[in-house]
């Protein structure tokens, strides 16, 4: 299946040197990450679930839900894109 996520800039350079040197793609190798992480966790234990905030009305007119280039745009011109860094 083809996605689109937001990685890390560290961890795609990593992601990336490790598949070169494997001698696999980049999704081989994201894909293995993620399947051990998976199996750290182990089968059937989930993660705990956390109450998020949410308010009446929906989304503002005119905004897609489904266009996450278009909602990072939007966060960025709102908060100087500080809803997507990492770090407390």
């Amino acid at each position: 299946m083809r996605t689109t996520l937001t990685i890390d800039d560290a961890l795609l350079s990593e992601a990336k040197e490790r598949a070169a040197r494997s001698h696999r793609t980049v999704s081989e190798v994201v894909e293995d990450a993620m399947r051990e992480a998976f199996a750290r966790r182990g089968p059937g234990r989930r993660a705990r679930l956390v109450d998020l905030p949410t308010s009446p009305g929906g989304p503002r007119r005119g905004v897609d839900l489904d266009d996450n280039a278009a909602l990072r745009e939007l966060v960025d011109e709102e908060d100087g894109g500080a809803a997507f860094r990492a770090g407390p």
